[in-house]
């Protein structure tokens, strides 16, 4: 199966390889979340899939790269995203506000990219609801399972791990305290920055969010031949510019459902609208750049662009008038391409509103 290298027979490709697929693993993860024991948990892990179900379907696309294991490579990419979207949640919920009750759950992510390692643990040992019913081992022993079928494991591990613990990190870091998540951010940042281009701390933090780079590798790994200098180059093209774009994009749309929940949002940390304007246009051209060398090259910018016109697409932003005006400028930095997908995304929402 070749991989898409144009709008059209990508979104064909989503629609029929991709989505089904994605829906079904969601399905059955959502059954199994049913019969989680405690109730904080369960709610939690219900709301997870029901609420960001988009993020599995983007990540999902993916899986693409893995030709004919696109079905086991969407397993990983399922639960490993169901992972990251239930810690999320319980994190926000958390009432303790204490690092190392997220630092434990988020043991899970790193033990799901281990499938050497048995047994990760008490997750939960920090917090008072417990009881999952073995829910967080099933999702890491899937992700362990996928990664003990792929060619090229041992090869993208470290990679795989590095950028676990940068998006780790930011989740430890962003859920603490109010008062203490910007000083351990900047801190964070400072320790990292020499090793990074031209950016900001809360831009730094954005490019930590995203799983895309660890989904590409995982994709790639099931491929017969993965050459070391590949390996550097999707790590080099998809961190920090492609998953910076993506997750200030993500910030971006939810502006105004952070601002009432109180919740922190690196888009509000800009000094003015043009200031997003002019740093979303740098991501989307260095995201660009960076993705030129990467084996499918034509892919991967579709993933870029792509990026842009999903999130530009919601609900969210068509229901405010400054922020629509603001989207359709971004959405003009990726193109006719970018603009394709932009009309696709809202015709897929409205459709599955009905």
């Amino acid at each position: 199966m070749n991989v898409p290298s144009n709008p059209i027979t990508l979104m064909a490709k989503v629609y029929r390889d991709v989505f089904p697929v994605v829906h079904h693993e969601l399905a059955m993860w959502k059954e199994r979340a049913y019969h989680i024991p405690n109730d904080e948990l369960h709610s939690q892990a219900i709301a997870s899939i029901e609420n960001k179900t988009f993020h599995c379907e983007g990540g999902g696309i993916l899986a693409l790269l893995a030709n004919e294991h696109r079905e086991e490579c969407i397993r990983f990419i399922v639960a490993y995203q169901t992972i990251s979207d239930y810690l999320d949640n319980l994190c926000d919920r958390s009432t303790s506000l204490d690092p190392k009750d997220f630092a434990a759950l988020h043991e899970s992510m790193v033990m799901a990219l281990s499938p050497e390692v048995e047994g990760g643990g008490n997750y939960y040992r920090y917090r008072d609801d417990q009881d999952d019913g073995g829910y967080l081992d099933e999702l890491v022993e899937t992700c362990q399972d996928v990664l003990k079928k792929t060619k090229h494991y041992d090869k993208i591990a470290p990679i795989l791990h590095e950028l676990a613990c940068y998006y780790c990190d930011l989740q430890i870091h962003k859920h603490v305290k109010l008062e203490e998540r910007e000083p351990r951010l900047k801190t964070w940042f400072e320790a990292h920055k020499e090793n990074l281009p031209p950016m900001s701390w809360f831009e730094f933090s954005a490019c930590a969010g995203s799983t895309l780079g660890i989904f590409c590798l995982v994709a790639y790994a099931f491929h017969d031949e993965l050459h070391d200098e590949d390996i550097v180059k999707i790590r080099q093209g998809y961190f920090p510019y492609v998953q910076g774009l993506h997750i200030l994009l993500d910030y971006f749309i939810d502006q105004e459902e952070d601002r009432i929940g109180g919740d922190l949002n690196f888009c509000s940390y800009y000094e003015n609208e043009q200031a997003i304007l002019d740093r979303m246009k740098h991501f989307v051209e260095e995201a660009e750049k960076s993705i030129g060398d990467l084996p499918h090259a034509k892919f991967h910018r579709l993933i870029s662009r792509g990026l842009l016109g999903i999130y530009l697409s919601d609900q969210k932003v068509s229901a405010q008038k400054n922020m629509h005006k603001m989207a359709r400028r971004i959405v003009k930095y990726g193109g006719l391409t970018s603009r394709f997908f932009y009309w696709n995304g809202k015709m897929y929402r409205k459709k599955m509103a009905q």
